[in-house]
């Protein structure tokens, strides 16, 4: 009779041969021990799992419960930024401002090096101090020379009456002449001094016209040193103003983001110092379809809440709907391909709550935006509560 039980030690040799991941599970084995990295490995796939999960069950909840009416998307804080820049090419002297600080408009942030700047301008207020002398210089000289008109006309009256009495005398002798009465001499002496007379009053209106013609040149004279004292004082104005432009301020209150030079380097004219962010112009972008972005006007209100502080609700308005699609299909043919434009959005936040919360207001932050595309629609409760005022 044949037996179809093996040997113990038999069937055991044999089942040594099999390769282990084709045996049968033996729960008398003990567990082979896993290695570090094995748990590492383990771990991480674990965490993925876990915060996909977690967050697609929290898009899904968050989303699902919105009413009718609200729409949302999301986007990440932004806000202006500024570059403080120098005019001129220079050295930076000093900042007196570090990355991280607030500052106010109008605050002095650094200094270029303005020596040279201040030596030209001393050079153009001694220029402006020689054009005033040349002014008054110029006026003297117009005085004098109207002096020495007034002496030519004066000359040319009494050569004038000289010339006068020359005559009467030179027409006496001529007749006096013809009857013996006075000598050929006498007369001839008459008529040399009527001649005589004549060339003077000649010289002394050539004279005249001399003192004219230098009263003309005074006057010229006057408009070129009032002329070089615009220019100096131009100089002088155009100088100050680059030596003020030497003094960086701030052209409104925000935070600095960057250092972007350090003092003692060369930058050319345009040169950026600092970038500062302006914190009173802070809002978010985000985007949505073209069914609801066509239902969003200007100042509808919107609902933000940041992935940081998701207990906080931050008010704003919608101040900018792009009129052009961001996101467009190869081609636009069908309604369901038209349906896939993405529109941006800009919700901006309120002045007046940025200011009251100015040391709180950080930029980058990523959040959600919920926009009310029906004026009658109800917040949901959750962004009702925690709503910043």
């Amino acid at each position: 009779m044949r037996s179809d039980h093996r040997p113990v030690g038999t069937g055991a040799a044999e089942a040594a041969k099999i390769p282990r991941r084709l045996r049968a599970p033996n729960f008398n084995e003990s567990p082979r021990p896993m290695t570090p990295t094995r748990k590492l490995l383990i771990f991480a796939v674990l965490a993925v799992i876990v915060a996909g999960g977690g967050y697609w069950g929290w898009q899904r909840f968050f989303n699902k419960s919105l009413p009718d009416g609200i729409a949302s998307g999301n986007g990440r804080i932004e806000a202006t930024e500024i570059d403080v820049s120098t005019k001129i090419a220079g050295r930076i002297k000093d900042i007196l401002v570090n990355e991280g600080d607030f500052v106010e408009a109008g605050q002095v942030l650094g200094h270029m090096d303005m020596e040279q700047l201040e030596a030209q301008r001393r050079q153009a207020q001694a220029q402006l101090q020689r054009a005033l002398i040349g002014i008054d210089t110029a006026r003297s000289l117009v005085t004098q020379r109207e002096a020495e008109r007034r002496a030519a006309v004066a000359t040319i009256a009494q050569r004038n009456a000289e010339l006068d009495a020359a005559d009467r005398k030179l027409a006496r002798s001529s007749e006096l002449v013809k009857t013996n009465a006075v000598s050929q001499q006498v007369f001839d002496n008459d008529r040399a001094s009527a001649e005589g007379a004549k060339a003077a009053v000649a010289a002394a209106e050539a004279q005249l016209a001399a003192s004219e013609a230098g009263i003309s040149s005074a006057k010229a004279l006057i408009v070129d040193a009032e002329a070089a004292v615009d220019a100096a004082r131009a100089a002088i104005d155009s100088i100050t103003a680059d030596i003020n432009d030497g003094v960086l301020k701030s052209p409104r209150a925000g935070r600095v983001q960057y250092r972007v030079a350090q003092p003692g380097e060369v930058l050319p004219a345009g040169g950026r110092v600092l970038n500062l962010v302006d914190l009173g112009d802070v809002y978010m972008t985000f985007f949505l379809p073209t069914a609801q972005a066509g239902r969003i006007g200007l100042s509808t209100d919107v609902r933000l809440v940041l992935d940081a502080a998701p207990q906080y609700v931050i008010p704003a308005k919608v101040t900018f709907v792009a009129d052009v699609a961001q996101f467009t299909p190869k081609t636009v043919e069908t309604e369901e391909e038209r349906l896939k434009l993405m529109f941006r959005i800009k919700a901006q936040i309120p002045p007046e709550l940025l200011k009251k919360y100015i040391h709180q207001v950080k930029t980058g932050l990523p959040g959600m935006a919920y926009v009310r595309l029906d004026p009658s629609a109800k917040w949901p409760s959750r962004l009702q509560q925690g709503l910043l005022q």
